[in-house]
């Protein structure tokens, strides 16, 4: 099969398309011809050296829709042809609170979905939502999991609440967006771009302030009247403060990544004067997967921001390295 190897740390142009051998599945196993496959942040991060536990050479790639092409000893043979979507989150173990020891994620350290098979654990597999096309489907698992379980796991979103959604135009941003819609939450963002607040509008956000403008912190406040109820934020650093500052006093900031650093000071007396909850996130369970999967086969569909030949990987991830996207960067794979 043909497939995106990353067998050198570095710029995009490190993703060579070769000729590999094809998976076999194993027992619990099944292998999906991939009709699509998607970007995220992680692949950047582990194409740099940015990342954990990195070996190499290695197919990058977590998200992926297909059809199940193989399974392996013990599965049942009824998924054969069907249309997946896959999980990329593997072996989560028994406690929905954590993952377990032996926790991984698609695309590291096992081969993911940058090229036109995948094999996965048979138990990751779910129906594609029938509506969507494949590069929309391929859009939705990490980011849409992730924003899922950070907004109706962690922070338990209601009806009525206000939402602050920081760096619209990531993949998990803008799901997360559609998400706390859903629920009934008010919702407004932030961005370096104007032109990004404004495709957020259009997405039923009721605001959003740049964020390279002096004095945007307070302006989210103002908008928010008492502050967000949620906070949702990836960026981490010199945001952090500032959000715990506008923070809703019992409000909850949730935090899945750390993409500009650490902060290097945190007024831990806002957090405890403020009766603040700070809640970490992380992917998700199964049931979550589920959950998440069945908004997307009714009322929401996921932003795709271009389609790609899987050839054209590094090209995919230069746009992504600009940040310019506005939702999920897809390769299409014939």
């Amino acid at each position: 099969m043909k497939a995106i190897l990353l067998r050198e740390l570095g710029g995009p142009e490190r993703l060579v398309l070769e000729q590999v051998p094809d998976p076999q599945p194993g027992p619990g196993e099944a292998v999906v011809a991939l009709r699509a496959a998607a970007l995220n942040h992680r692949d950047a991060w582990i194409r740099k050296g940015l990342y954990a536990g990195i070996a190499l050479p290695i197919i990058l790639g977590s998200d992926g829709a297909g059809e199940v092409a193989d399974v392996g000893e013990g599965v049942d043979r009824a998924w054969l042809g069907r249309h997946v979507v896959i999980n990329p989150s593997l072996g989560w173990g028994p406690d929905p609170r954590v993952q377990g020891p032996s926790y991984k994620i698609l695309g590291l350290p096992d081969h993911g979905t940058y090229a036109e098979r995948v094999k996965v654990p048979a138990e990751n597999l779910f129906a594609k939502p029938a509506a969507l096309p494949w590069e929309a489907a391929a859009a939705i698992p990490l980011a849409g999991l992730t924003a899922y379980r950070a907004l109706v796991t962690r922070a338990r979103v209601q009806r009525g609440e206000t939402v602050l959604i920081t760096g619209i135009g990531g993949g998990v941003a803008t799901l997360a967006l559609l998400i706390a819609r859903h629920a009934g939450a008010r919702v407004f963002v932030t961005s370096g771009s104007d032109a990004k607040i404004a495709r957020a509008r259009q997405l039923g956000a009721e605001g959003g302030v740049n964020y390279t403008h002096d004095g945007w912190a307070k302006q989210v406040q103002s908008l928010c009247g008492d502050g967000p109820d949620v906070i949702v934020d990836s960026a981490g650093r010199d945001v952090f403060p500032a959000l715990l500052e506008i923070v809703k006093p019992g409000g909850r900031i949730v935090t899945f990544g750390a993409t500009t650093g650490s902060p290097s000071t945190v007024e831990v007396r806002r957090i405890f004067w403020k009766q603040v909850s700070i809640l970490g996130s992380t992917m998700g369970t199964p049931a979550e997967f589920a959950g998440m999967l069945a908004l997307f086969d009714g009322p929401l569909t996921p932003i795709v921001d271009r389609v790609y030949p899987l050839l054209a990987a590094p090209d995919a991830h230069r746009r992504m390295d600009q940040a310019d996207q506005f939702g999920k960067i897809v390769l299409e794979i014939a």
